[in-house]
């Protein structure tokens, strides 16, 4: 695949990725987190809306778009870019201030590495209400066994090749037990429509940004695609990109159906940007997205991993997203497991250069898809950490 960067430039990335690779495989078995932290001092609190705008529907003005964020700063503040948490698909920001059984989530680990805090409801979830007549239908919370197949219990249901793997969730993972009931009573209900989903997110992270000021943005599953938008459309108030297991693969869906077959590939555009619903800006330009050529390959990289819808060459370039740095985190036994390689591909074909960090790779284990959830969570977390700490200029006049 072509790079955009002079080989110069291209290797002192390299040469970073894997230095920090070696450093967080060197670091995570001494990792010492405790059970029982010190009290967290919050030098200031509150919550913000961002993105909300009026419209007349049905003859009454309504207001629609507004995401929620709750925000922390810590007495001892060490870095400049506060760090935004975006959740997935059918939950909200509870998903990083605590685990279904009882622990401190990502969000008190970050404020402890002294990094202010924002914890996102998306548009229509949480605490920002779901307007119905501007947002349409809701997409129901699934049944248990849903999630018990896809993120609690994978390990039963062997529905894709990593899925045994799976060993970290807290409690039994079935319906009945305390940690799962705790996460199933968090699940909500959530706008039908993706594309518009995507919209309303992208609008309302770049409101949110431009009220507090340039961020890191952290995002999970169905959020990774509200990241690149909100990068590609203000990439000065967005200094780095943590994408932990982004929405994916490229252009289409894929169905995890089990073996011998495994994978069942959509025959509708799910991402027809790419890795987007909605509109990116690439070089050489395109009118729509219909302008991207595509291909699929002929044999997956190995046995256990899809096959990769990709542009055919010569590829054009996400150019917006080439200076900010990103990582892609992937867990070892998730569904996302045999396709967050070719989310990769497709960023290294556009010219964008992101580091992936494959847990298993750096000695972490047994994870699925809401890893911050999980047993290891906050072992997860330093890993982020510390690739932040490496990949993020702390700009002392800030």
């Amino acid at each position: 695949m072509s790079s955009p960067l002079p080989i110069g430039e291209t290797m002192k990335r390299l040469l970073l990725d894997r230095t920090i690779l070696t450093a967080i495989s060197i670091l995570i078995p001494g990792i010492a987190l405790s059970q029982n932290p010190a009290p967290l001092v919050i030098a200031r609190e509150g919550y913000v809306y961002a993105g909300g705008r009026y419209s007349t529907v049905n003859g009454q003005q309504e207001m629609s778009g507004q995401l929620y964020a709750e925000y922390q700063i810590p007495a001892k503040l060490l870095h400049p870019y506060p760090i935004v948490m975006v959740h997935g698909a059918g939950s909200s920001g509870v998903n990083f201030i605590g685990t279904p059984d009882g622990r401190e989530g990502w969000a008190q680990f970050f404020l402890r590495e002294g990094y202010a805090v924002y914890v996102v409801d998306q548009p229509g979830r949480g605490r920002a209400a779901y307007v119905a007549n501007v947002y349409g239908s809701q997409s129901p919370v699934e049944p248990p066994e849903s999630f018990q197949q896809r993120l609690t219990r994978s390990e039963d249901y062997n529905l894709w090749p990593q899925a045994h793997l799976h060993t970290q969730w807290p409690g039994t993972g079935k319906a009945g037990d305390p940690s799962f009931d705790e996460f199933y009573a968090s699940r909500i209900p959530m706008v039908s429509d993706l594309a518009l989903q995507q919209v309303l997110n992208r609008d309302a992270i770049i409101a949110l940004l431009a009220k507090i000021g340039p961020a890191i943005l952290l995002t999970h599953s169905q959020a990774g695609a509200f990241g690149w938008p909100v990068a590609d459309a203000r990439p000065d108030l967005v200094k780095a990109i943590v994408a932990v297991e982004p929405s994916g693969p490229p252009f289409f869906d894929v169905q995890d159906v089990g073996a011998p077959e495994w994978f069942r590939y959509g025959t509708s555009l799910a991402r027809p940007w790419g890795i987007t619903a909605d509109p990116l800006t690439y070089s050489a330009a395109v009118a729509s997205a219909s302008d991207l050529r595509i291909t699929q390959q002929e044999k997956p990289d190995s046995p256990e991993l899809c096959r990769c819808w990709l542009q055919k060459e010569p590829a054009r370039k996400l150019s917006n997203l080439q200076e900010i740095p990103i990582l892609i985190m992937t867990s070892e036994a998730s569904y996302h497991a045999p396709y967050d390689h070719c989310t990769v591909h497709f960023l290294e074909q556009a010219g964008v250069h992101p580091t992936w960090i494959k847990l298993a790779d750096v000695g972490i284990h047994g994870n699925g898809h809401n890893m911050m959830l999980e047993k290891n969570s906050l072992e997860v977390a330093a890993v982020l950490s510390h690739w932040l700490a490496k990949a993020v200029a702390n700009d002392a006049d800030h």
